[in-house]
């Protein structure tokens, strides 16, 4: 992922009001964040929990979307619609996102399971020993599915419907 400023992360943010683009807080690791090694960026609000970000690139602009935190799955274990990876139940939560233009004035959002903390990029990429049978090129597709399944899910919410 290239490198944003300030600015450019908070205009990239498709579906957030005035309001919610001036009083985003940024990721607390925001100065040294590691570009080149980001498929895309997501964090939790530091002050409000309910509410998250997730800024991707598609067609190679960064765009941007505000989350909303509906709640953990409760009891058991649950798997994260993003990376995939199983978790208790509690580390994996509803995220809506309210819809660009027209339909979301009308109200209308996208929702999907993601892990908690929004930890999918680093989660992803959490590989145990290989097993004799798995090969890295495994770890790899894993990695391109999240990017690929964040971009969609991203792509969804910003596209006026």
């Amino acid at each position: 992922m290239r490198p944003l400023t300030e600015d450019e992360l908070r205009k990239a943010l498709v579906n957030a009001t005035r309001d919610e683009r001036e009083r985003l807080e940024l990721p607390h690791d925001f100065p040294i964040l590691e570009w080149d090694h980001l498929d895309f960026l997501a964090w939790r609000d530091p002050t409000t929990r309910s509410r998250g970000y997730v800024v991707a690139e598609l067609g190679g602009e960064p765009t941007g979307i505000v989350l909303r935190a509906s709640g953990s799955v409760q009891g058991g274990s649950a798997m994260c619609n993003i990376c995939h990876s199983m978790q208790p139940g509690n580390q994996v939560a509803m995220f809506t996102a309210r819809r660009t233009g027209d339909a979301g004035d009308r109200g209308d959002s996208v929702g999907t399971y993601v892990c908690a903390d929004l930890t999918c990029h680093e989660n992803v990429r959490i590989a145990g020993p290989l097993a004799p049978s798995e090969v890295r090129a495994s770890v790899d597709r894993r990695i391109d599915g999240t990017r690929h399944r964040l971009e969609s899910f991203v792509e969804r919410v910003a596209s006026a419907a």
